[in-house]
């Protein structure tokens, strides 16, 4: 071997190697806890279809609905940290539902990725229904507590603690009825099987076909509803909203996790996605991994205290 080759042999060996950024080597799932359809479900294949983009794998939606979310997050939570395996979440749900039952997740199963999408609770009636205003509804349950029925995604979701706050505002008594999702909550109330629902205002707005909105528990009112009144107007102080983000398994290694916190605060500012968001009339609202979910731990700490006040196991 002459001189220079042996030279440029050993400056090769001798230059570290340049890190390539993580790609996934499969499709990536994400497992939504709610059924087809619905606004979690339909926000995940945006973020989906956006990240394919991105990072040129596939991303596929897995549907896993039960408890309100559970279901779900117990499946992520258990998954192989490899990144090939994320869950949507629902604030208040990934940390109420820990807090009102023995479950299969806690907080800190998850490593977050970003929080997207922001969309208030809301309760709507049939059409035809005799309540025209949400005073309507209160002065009905004073009258026969317990004798009207409200569909909700499930115990600890936001739709639920919605009826939940407003019952403790009020001193009525609603009754509470689970579905697995959007879907299957209109088809109640069109069926008039039960008098309202607690579905979020996106959704409710989107499709008002024999439906009217009464109210909804955003800060203000929203721009894709503006003639729905919030409930702090109506002088309840009460905000809740779906709150909805993207989370590994927490042993998930920091260069995988930054590589996908890295594309989806490009998907957040991606005009396509946030089209899609907006189309469905739900607003974007992306917060980085840190500042996210030291803001749910917080939550967490008043919702324990909410507990020891208002439990909301029913």
């Amino acid at each position: 071997m002459n001189t220079s080759r042996r030279g440029l042999l050993l400056a090769t060996l001798a230059t570290p190697a340049i890190a390539q950024p993580w790609r996934p080597e499969r499709p990536v799932e994400i497992i939504v806890g709610f059924a087809p359809g619905g606004g979690t479900d339909l926000d995940a294949r945006s973020y989906g279809a956006a990240m394919e983009r991105v990072l040129g794998v596939p991303f596929v939606v897995s549907n896993r609905a039960g408890a309100g979310g559970e279901v779900a997050l117990a499946a992520v939570a258990r998954a192989r940290p490899d990144g090939t395996t994320l869950g949507t979440t629902n604030m208040p749900g990934i940390v109420t539902i820990p807090i009102e039952r023995r479950a299969q997740f806690h907080l800190n199963d998850f490593a977050p990725i970003a929080n997207l999408v922001t969309d208030p609770s809301a309760i709507t009636v049939h059409a035809q229904s005799p309540f025209q205003t949400l005073a309507d509804i209160i002065n009905r349950a004073r009258e026969a507590p317990d004798v009207l029925t409200y569909a909700s995604p499930g115990v600890g979701t936001d739709d639920h603690l919605q009826l939940v706050l407003l019952m403790a505002a009020t001193g009525i008594r609603i009754t509470n009825v689970n579905y697995a999702g959007d879907a299957p909550m209109r088809t109640a109330l069109l069926g008039r099987q039960v008098d309202m629902m607690g579905l979020n205002l996106g959704a409710s707005a989107q499709n008002r076909d024999n439906t009217r909105i009464v109210a909804h528990a955003g800060a203000t009112r929203s721009r894709f509803a503006p003639d729905v009144p919030t409930l702090r107007e109506l002088g309840f102080d009460i905000t809740m909203a779906s709150e909805r983000g993207i989370v590994a398994p927490a042993a998930t290694p920091a260069a995988i996790l930054e590589r996908l916190r890295e594309a989806t605060a490009t998907v957040a500012q991606d005009p396509e996605f946030r089209r899609q968001i907006e189309s469905r009339s739900t607003e974007p609202l992306y917060e980085a991994a840190g500042p996210w979910f030291e803001r749910l731990r917080a939550r967490e700490a008043d919702y324990r205290r909410l507990w020891q006040t208002t439990p909301w196991s029913g």
